[in-house]
């Protein structure tokens, strides 16, 4: 379409200017008109070469393509509003003349009544005008490279730099009215910032140009439009734009300072089981659950966020934080605690375990060596000491980690572990897991503590376990046969009452070992069928358990509900409790 559009174009300029024919030999330039006038009586207007009729309704920010054009003759140039009857209707007149086999840009810019805007800060005239570029290449001399000049149009503006992002400076001093020289610049996208003259340090607007699929090929970028609009008649704001040379105008976008966050609820307090999350008073995440994660997703950038948390459904605020993003950052925020500590146990550290958010910076949405693992460990568990986490033959993995502590990331590669979590100086596991990570080469993880030691005084909450969160948000709850609680050495074997219960559909049974036992334990039904072993003679330490039973039989089916009964035998003791399975 801009191609068929440009030949129009070429042939009414002939049409008009030459009777239908232009010769080979006739002395010719080549020219491509660009509308960069942002005055809003200017918007669109029509062309007049030597008082014929050449563009109508020629719209700001639009252009033409490259066309042939008399050269060596004087051209009376006549702008007019768009809808004009004749050239006697033009408002601003230029006579110009091309030279023989140049190639030119001509910019309609400015302002057909000064005292009606903002002056320029430089004190340069803003009227009405063209300004040309002279050498204009429809294709860069590099075939690598994108080449382009800078334009300055934009009235009340100042002097100003303009630096590529993390490459430097590509024009500097350009007042109004300035043109550069070409620019080279490998394709690529670029995010470009717009300083006071001499202030890089004072970014005053930022852009993306995305040159990418441009190689081989030359633009002309223009500052358009207003700093302030609302003093300059409601004008059209400023931007970038680059113009192509078939007559293509791309509006840069403006580039917004975002940075990549990763959210995490691991909060156990039941009353903060699920929440609805808002960012500046918008919901950004409804009914998130504990041991939920979103993937990275992108969000705004050195501006301050307001995250609020409410119980899902209840407009009650429970937490409120300020936080604020570095451009380009990337974070894991994990949501934390309890919302009224007097009501669960005391961190072992004293610890404060009120409702917050842990923040990790310089997070990782892939690793940085291909055929590693990369992970960082979370102690989330507000009622846990601190801990030594060893993978197990292999290397300590962190050490006194206390509650809230964040530790470095760490590489291995992918493979299966087991991990072990001491007292903080102890050599004696306190709980083991199985974590594999076979598959997830070249992937990342956080690795968190979470839940309570010991649910039945902090409200019941879920019971502690490991879990990784991926990338893209799927959570994995690391395995482990037996979960063994951090706790002095009991003084006799016990087996408590089943919490919860009745329950549905999940409840735990905990029990205590004075010393290293054959443990067994085994859930029967009430015609004294054994329906599933959770512990088959296993060889346990000393320590304190807390083992699930998820209501399935050993073939993985879910059993009706009823009455069952719990058996353990360690050593010398054996013990039986029953238990009410509600559905």
């Amino acid at each position: 379409m801009k191609q068929l559009y440009t030949t129009i174009l070429a042939f009414l300029v002939m049409t008009v200017l030459f009777g239908g024919t232009l010769r080979a030999d006739d002395p010719q330039a080549r020219l491509q008109i660009i509308h960069n006038a942002a005055d809003p009586a200017a918007e669109m207007v029509d062309i007049y070469v030597n008082g014929d009729p050449v563009l109508s309704d020629f719209a700001f920010r639009s252009a033409t393509g490259f066309i042939p054009v008399p050269a060596g003759v004087a051209l009376n140039v006549g702008v007019a509003a768009a809808g004009s009857d004749s050239a006697a209707d033009t408002l601003k007149n230029f006579v110009v003349t091309f030279e023989a086999g140049e190639t030119y840009i001509a910019i309609a810019n400015g302002v057909l009544d000064p005292a009606e805007f903002t002056a320029n800060p430089d004190e340069l005239d803003i009227e009405f005008t063209l300004f040309a570029k002279a050498g204009a290449r429809q294709a860069s001399t590099e075939p690598t490279e994108v080449q382009f000049i800078a334009v300055h149009g934009s009235t009340d503006a100042p002097t100003v730099d303009i630096l590529a992002r993390g490459v430097g400076p590509l024009v500097q001093g350009a007042a109004y009215g300035a043109i550069t020289d070409y620019i080279g610049v490998p394709a690529g996208e670029y995010i470009l910032d717009i300083t006071p003259a001499g202030e890089n340090e004072t970014i005053v607007a930022s852009f993306v140009a995305d040159l990418s699929g441009l190689a081989g090929g030359a633009a002309a970028v223009l500052a358009s439009g207003f700093f302030t609009p609302e003093t300059n008649q409601n004008g059209e704001a400023f931007g970038l734009i680059a113009v192509l040379p078939d007559g293509t105008v791309i509006e840069l976008p403006a580039y917004e300072p975002m940075a990549r966050l990763q959210v995490i609820h691991n909060a156990a307090d039941p009353a903060a089981a699920s929440v609805d999350v808002y960012v500046n008073g918008d919901l950004l995440l409804p009914g998130f659950g504990f041991r939920e994660a979103t993937p990275f997703i992108d969000v705004p950038a050195e501006v301050e966020l307001t995250i609020e948390v409410t119980p899902a459904g209840d407009a009650t605020v429970v937490g409120t934080f300020d936080v604020t993003l570095a451009d380009g950052g990337t974070y894991v925020v994990i949501a934390n605690g309890v919302l009224n500590p007097d009501n669960f146990a005391a961190n072992p550290e004293n610890v404060d375990i009120d409702f917050t958010l842990f923040i990790k910076d310089n997070a990782r949405e892939e690793s940085t060596d291909p055929t590693e693992v990369q992970f960082f460990i979370v102690h989330g568990s507000t009622d846990a000491p601190a801990v030594d986490i060893s993978a197990r033959g292999v290397a300590m993995l962190a050490q006194n980690v206390p509650y809230g502590g964040i530790s470095d990331y760490l590489g291995v590669p992918a493979n299966q572990y087991i991990i072990d979590i001491l007292p903080a100086g102890g050599s004696e596991p306190v709980a083991s897991f199985t974590l594999d990570i076979s598959g997830l080469a070249g992937g990342t993880a956080v690795v968190l503590a979470s839940g309570f030691l010991d649910p039945s005084i902090n409200q019941n909450g879920e019971a502690f376990n490991l879990i990784a969160v991926l990338a893209d948000g799927t959570v994995l709850s690391i395995t482990t046969g037996v979960e063994k609680l951090v706790r002095d050495i009991p003084m006799e074997y016990n087996i408590s009452q089943n919490y919860p219960n009745p329950f549905n559909p999940v409840t735990t049974i905990r029990f205590s070992l004075p010393e290293v036992s054959a443990v067994s334990l085994e859930i029967y039904n009430m015609l004294g069928q054994k329906i599933v072993s959770l512990v088959d003679n296993e060889q346990l330490s000393a320590g304190v358990y807390n083992i699930e039973w998820n209501g399935r039989d050993s073939a993985g089916r879910q059993v009706s509900s009823g009455m069952y009964i719990y058996r353990i035998n360690a050593g010398d003791f054996t013990a039986t409790k029953s238990m009410m399975l509600l559905k």
